[in-house]
């Protein structure tokens, strides 16, 4: 079992922006809500230490990226904040990663992760490029042999008996540190290192906002989707969540809601996952006489859990009879509710094909959508 300490119980004072850092937004999301995603499936439980009076900006950080989680307050010190974690925490193994590091890959933890259950104890760490320079009142004291210097970065992973009896150490000793894998060292243990990553920032001053964003981009990706039911009697005729009244009904394992189905099929295409077959056969009593509307809402979570955010929803209704457009406002409100977005991003039409085709002999109806979705920072 692995539980991840995240300290996000600093006072900021370096970035000087009246938030703690771990609140300013990073492409539209905060500093926390990022590296929790980075984290999560990571751990068994996460216990997240943060600073007095801010209990609740956590809880709207955290928002839903964790189901289950531990809200601990923290000390005067980074070391206070980390212990009153690790106290909290049952794992066997213990990782400690700073709320202000919102870009570890997935590849960086499962290395550190690994390399802790080899030896114990592992951090990751990056060589230094500058000279570095020992100074004292503004005067140079002497050059550091760079080559055996490396810059630490978190996430730092432990076994928790050895992180347990490293802190009790520092107790006694009365050593202070900001850095767990120091405590460890003092104890005569061995740290293992692993290579760290530059883009593996930590939210320190101002100018690193805009690199981090910088760093995480933004990709617009855009999808298409069709689909085709047939009308026949004895079915209730259900578009973008809305029962229109008429004689026939769209004929399907679900409730038939072409439209629902299209855009479905387009937001699953924008993010590369496939079509709505995969996820929904009709194969599968489970989605027998399904709410469509209910689908749409999976699919919008599925996108989120990958950090893709749907940018756009427009939608074409293909229909001979009825008329649809009384019907558009609710059909968007339906929309927009399972798909998580306001109903301004959200564009539904409809048109009949002048009599041609099946649709114009009233056999059937199709829909089209195209959607785009904006792909936000590491996916896995």
């Amino acid at each position: 079992m692995i539980s991840a300490i995240i300290p996000a119980a600093g006072t900021s004072q370096r970035i000087n922006a009246g938030i703690n850092k771990q609140f300013l937004s990073i492409a539209g999301q905060p500093v926390l809500t990022r590296t929790l995603l980075s984290l999560r499936g990571f751990a068994d439980e996460y216990i997240i230490v943060f600073r007095q009076g801010e209990e609740e900006l956590c809880r709207q950080a955290i928002g839903d990226v964790l189901e289950e989680y531990t809200l601990v307050p923290g000390g005067d010190s980074r070391q206070d904040s980390v212990y009153a974690g690790l106290i909290a925490a049952r794992g066997e193994y213990i990782l400690i990663h700073d709320g202000s590091r919102p870009l570890a890959s997935p590849e960086l933890i499962r290395r550190v992760i690994e390399a802790a259950k080899v030896c114990g104890a592992a951090i990751p760490a990056l060589p230094l490029t500058d000279t570095v320079k020992e100074v004292a009142d503004g005067i140079v004291k002497t050059t550091l042999d760079r080559s055996r210097l490396q810059a630490a970065q978190t996430p730092q992973v432990f076994r928790r008996e050895l992180l347990l009896a490293a802190y009790d150490h520092a107790g006694e000793k009365r050593r202070d540190a900001t850095d767990d894998a120091f405590l460890v060292e003092a104890l005569g243990q061995p740290v293992r290192v692993v290579s760290g990553e530059a883009t593996n920032l930590k939210i320190t001053h101002p100018q690193d906002i805009l690199r981090a964003t910088q760093i995480i981009g933004e990709t617009v990706r855009t999808g298409i989707g069709y689909d085709v039911h047939q009308l026949v009697p004895g079915r209730k005729l259900v578009l973008g969540g809305v029962e229109i009244p008429f004689p026939k009904g769209l004929l399907g394992h679900s409730n038939a809601d072409v439209l629902i189905h299209a855009i479905i099929d387009a937001l699953l295409g924008a993010a590369g996952l496939g079509d709505i077959g995969r996820y929904f056969p009709d194969t599968d009593p489970a989605w027998a006489g399904a709410d469509s509307c209910k689908l749409l809402s999976q699919v919008a979570d599925m996108l989120a859990a990958i950090n893709f955010r749907i940018v756009n929803i427009d939608a074409v209704v293909l229909a001979q009879k009825p008329k649809i457009a009384p019907f558009i406002p609710k059909m968007q409100e339906n929309i927009a509710a399972s798909a998580g977005i306001d109903a301004s991003r959200i564009n539904v039409k409809a048109t009949t094909t002048e009599g041609l085709g099946f649709v114009g002999r009233e056999e059937g109806m199709a829909a089209q959508s195209v959607c785009t979705v904006s792909a936000i920072g590491h996916r896995r």
